[in-house]
């Protein structure tokens, strides 16, 4: 393609340039980003300097080689301390000195997120992970999401009567959902929470908490609303146990309250009679 030339000033040289432009303006380009051309294919010939790799650290403890969790030593060291752990304050004690979750370098800004609630509460409600308001404040389900929570037991009538916690107990970096790998890491701890507080039942919201806890591939549209048994990873604990819609989902579809009232209905119903058959 040969591109006339013109002399400065001459007016055909301004409708060529304004063509040029409107070129590539149409094509997507909005900036320059250089004030001279640089001939991209004679500075690919050039071949920068080889330099040798800086040695890698060390791997932290419950950390891989590669850079990733090492997550059956993780898990093994998260059973000894949970183990040990002979109440609730002992165990968010045991969990804030953990080093083996990768959320604790990753996502969480200050400290580990555990509980709220009554320690002895027959229900407990399960979470996927805590966000950046509970990052803060130190407590699960504390932002937006967990005042519609707050309102929806209210409304059913057992806000004293529950313990709240979540999978894992660092926020997720961009409060993404936890991975099953954070998840595996942490269920130790969560099992023995479950444990000190002996609750009646279990109430888990959103997907990745229903998927974690009762080992189910299903979405939580179809797991909601349905009955199952939640066994501990040593077999020794069994609790009926309820998946529901997470109120951050609710907040985004207000149609699917109903949905979530439903279960809770469901719920505190097998709550209040617990011998009663499904």
């Amino acid at each position: 393609m040969t591109v006339p030339s013109y002399p400065l000033g001459d007016p055909s040289a301004s409708r060529l340039a304004e063509s040029l432009l409107a070129f590539w303006a149409d094509g997507g380009v909005d900036a320059m980003l250089l004030d001279e051309a640089v001939d991209r294919i004679e500075a690919g010939r050039i071949l920068p300097p080889v330099r040798p790799a800086p040695a890698a650290p060390p791997p932290a403890a419950g950390r891989a080689s590669a850079g990733q969790p090492d997550v059956s030593a993780a898990v093994a060291q998260a059973q000894a301390l949970a183990a040990a752990a002979g109440d609730l304050d002992a165990l968010v004690a045991a969990i804030a000195g953990f080093e083996g979750c990768p959320l604790r370098y990753e996502g969480a800004a200050t400290q580990p997120v555990v509980y709220r609630g009554d320690p002895r509460a027959p229900l407990m409600v399960i979470g996927e992970g805590p966000g950046t308001d509970e990052d803060i404040q130190g407590q699960p389900f504390v932002g937006r999401a967990g005042k519609l929570l707050d309102r929806m037991l209210g409304a059913a009538g057992v806000s004293d009567r529950v313990l709240i916690t979540n999978t894992v107990f660092w926020r997720p970096p961009g409060n993404r959902t936890p991975t099953p790998a954070e998840q595996a890491i942490c269920a130790p701890f969560l099992e023995r929470i479950i444990a000190l507080v002996q609750p009646r039942m279990l109430l888990m919201v959103g997907a990745a908490s229903a998927k974690s806890l009762l080992k189910q591939e299903d979405g939580i549209l179809k797991l909601r609303g349905r009955w199952f048994d939640w066994r501990s990873a040593d077999g020794t604990l069994e609790l009926p146990s309820l998946p529901t819609l997470h109120p951050a989902f609710l907040l985004r579809q207000p149609g699917a309250k109903k949905n979530a009232w439903k279960d809770l209905l469901t719920l505190t119903e097998r709550l209040d009679r617990p011998d009663r058959p499904l």
